[in-house]
């Protein structure tokens, strides 16, 4: 009689253990999803770093080897400015929404303090940067954000070749994807510095053009922070 009671007992303080079973799988797939939904986030940033990276060079490659010739920019009130303005709006633009996700790399990779900290700065500067376009355009409707004009052929081997360079650097890690990072970040900045500087220059409006002129040097300044830390991380 007393041995059925305390098995009855011990039965029903028995600790469900497959309950806790269970929650412990549902945590471990809801954490994978959210490891693989950042890394693909992140995948996306790296993919178009390398895409901007690979024009900045492509850019530089064709002027040095003498395909195009420097051009006298256009007098703010040509017919020509506004169409550069908006072309380099459009540029700037889109690099500095692309550039202030640059922080969600911290997700997926670990970054040192001082690599982590700066690549902080520079999304938060990307940010503000890119609003400041956007207020510019919701104020005047002559503002094009979407005036990105690239031949067909010449955009879809560029997205090939940055789809590539998006898994060589998901496979880097440590000092080798530091470096990486910031040597795409020196070529960005630069870029986004003298993209600001041209719009300013095509564009009628003195308050605009000083805005602009104004991310043109944040950039510049955020360009020598990289290219300071580059230096000290090769040495």
């Amino acid at each position: 009689m007393h041995s059925n009671e305390n098995s009855r007992v011990s039965h029903e303080n028995r600790i469900p253990t497959a309950g806790f079973g269970r929650a412990g799988l549902d945590t471990g797939k809801a954490r994978w999803k959210l490891d693989e939904t950042l890394e693909t986030a992140a995948g996306k940033v790296i993919a178009k770093l390398s895409f901007l990276l690979l024009t900045t060079m492509l850019s530089v490659a064709c002027v040095l080897s003498g395909c195009q010739s420097p051009k006298a920019k256009s007098p703010p009130g040509s017919s020509a400015a506004p169409s550069t303005r908006n072309n380099c709006y459009s540029l700037l633009h889109q690099l500095l929404s692309d550039q202030k996700n640059v922080s969600l790399l911290r997700f997926i990779k670990q970054e040192k303090g001082d690599v982590k900290s700066l690549v902080k700065k520079i999304a938060a500067n990307s940010a503000t940067g890119a609003k400041l376009l956007e207020e510019f355009a919701r104020h005047d409707p002559s503002i094009n954000l979407d005036d990105i004009r690239l031949p067909p052929g010449e955009a879809a081997t560029r997205e090939a070749i940055a789809s590539t360079r998006k898994k060589e650097l998901l496979g880097q890690s440590g000092d080798e994807f530091e470096l990486t990072l910031l040597l795409t970040q020196t070529e960005a900045l630069s870029y986004a510095s003298h993209l600001a500087k041209v719009a300013g220059e095509n564009d009628s409006q003195p308050e605009r053009a000083r805005a602009l002129a104004g991310v043109s040097d944040d950039m510049g300044n955020l360009y020598h922070e990289v290219f300071v830390l580059l230096l000290l991380k090769t040495k």
